[in-house]
């Protein structure tokens, strides 16, 4: 326990006086060093965790949750209670690739295929009402930033030549059909947007020679980022065919968001280890500051151990005080980062998070309440940890020694 007199003379310690001037120096860039350590942290954290959910996001918004890959007709789906809870809807689909041929531009383009009444379950297509009537003919819907790298225009009609060939009278000539742009699509990632395609099931089976048994099933869930468990059900329910969610097919990117992750928050963590040693320096200063009263406060009887509380105490309350303002500091800066951003990208006229990078239209924060928790307990550990050593020394001073050159 720490008693009133032990607290007291802490706090008379902390107060700030003038011919204590370098002491004082010591005090304050520790106190903003590690204030500056928490609220660095918080703020990469926020940011990383921000990205992180908003890439999370955007694959989720446009790839299935989890696909059952079809090697032979899908033995049917297991409706029971379990399966209602877990999904949310699912549609049929084949895909395959093709060439996209318009006037002397040529690319390879990824070709989804669905139902005309099935594709409007897709998240992508939630707010486009009228998507099933764009699969119905010969028809493709295309990505926006396709369209402008073709100059394309709704209406405008597409060669589409197949890996696939069909047997002419001159041999095996790789299959083309001509197909019309129906509408467009914008997913937020340019990636998909140039590359994905999406047409009519049949249409698509027709083109690529692909058979209507070998279709795979995509599934939609409630909560898809509660993926591992979902894996496993479905696993367990289709033992003979091939399950896979998001997170399989995205695994080497999110393996390298948490390994970096993991690598900045070691690295700021030095920030904090820095400042805390300046209390080191701070505290056996005040020691050598206040021998004479050590030595008395011994000669009136006060225990080595209330000695050692005093002078740690002090350390403690600086570094307590400087984690909690930088908690708050970190927090607020968090809140409000795209309102920065946006305010120094007009003042200096520059671009500090440019979306063709990164592929997001603002910075994205998310403040995740036991990361604070954790960055500011080890905070408080180093600071415990650093503010010992000369608490201890403190209290083995020797009070006749101490008195005697005073």
């Amino acid at each position: 326990m720490i008693s009133k007199l032990e607290n007291k003379i802490a706090f008379r310690y902390l107060k700030t006086r003038k011919k204590d001037g370098f002491l004082n120096v010591v005090s304050i860039f520790s106190f903003i060093g590690i204030s500056l350590g928490v609220a660095v942290l918080i703020i990469v954290m926020s940011v990383m965790n921000g990205f992180r959910a908003e890439l999370i996001n955007k694959i989720v918004g446009f790839n299935s949750h989890v696909v059952i890959n079809s090697y032979g007709k899908i033995s049917g789906l297991k409706f029971n209670q379990d399966f209602d809870k877990l999904v949310h809807s699912y549609v049929e689909t084949n895909y395959g690739e093709a060439v996209v041929i318009k006037e002397n531009f040529t690319k390879g383009l990824s070709i989804r295929g669905y139902k005309p009444e099935e594709i409007k379950r897709l998240p992508i297509f939630k707010n486009n009402k009228n998507i099933n009537n764009k699969l119905l003919g010969k028809t493709i819907v295309i990505g926006k930033e396709l369209s402008f790298d073709l100059n394309l225009k709704i209406g405008d009609k597409i060669l589409l030549m197949s890996p696939s060939g069909e047997e002419t009278i001159i041999g095996n000539l790789p299959k083309q059909e001509i197909f019309e742009i129906s509408s467009f699509y914008e997913s937020g990632l340019i990636d998909f947007d140039r590359n994905v395609a999406f047409m009519n099931i049949k249409n698509l089976e027709n083109l690529l020679n692909l058979d209507e048994n070998q279709r795979n099933l995509e599934i939609y869930l409630v909560n898809p980022t509660e993926i591992t468990n979902a894996k496993i059900f479905f696993t367990k329910n289709f033992p003979k065919n091939l399950v896979y969610t998001w997170a399989d097919l995205n695994k080497p990117l999110f393996s390298a968001l948490k390994v970096e992750r993991n690598v900045m928050f070691i690295i700021l963590s030095l920030i904090i280890i820095v400042a805390t040693f300046n209390i080191i320096s701070g505290l056996t200063i005040l020691v050598k500051n206040k021998t004479k009263e050590i030595a008395i406060l011994k000669s009136i009887g006060v225990l080595n151990k209330s000695i050692t509380k005093i002078f740690f105490l002090v350390g403690f309350y600086i570094g307590l005080t400087a984690t909690f303002f930088g908690v708050f500091i970190g927090v607020i800066f968090s809140l409000y980062i795209e309102n920065i951003r946006s305010f120094l990208s007009e003042i200096f006229d520059i671009s500090l998070f440019p979306e063709e990078i990164y592929f997001l239209s603002k910075m994205p924060a998310e403040l995740n309440v036991n990361s604070i928790i954790l960055i500011s307990c080890c905070s408080i550990f180093a600071t415990i940890i650093f503010s010992i050593f000369p608490a201890i020394k403190a209290s083995k001073l020797d009070p006749i020694k101490s008195l005697k050159y005073e």
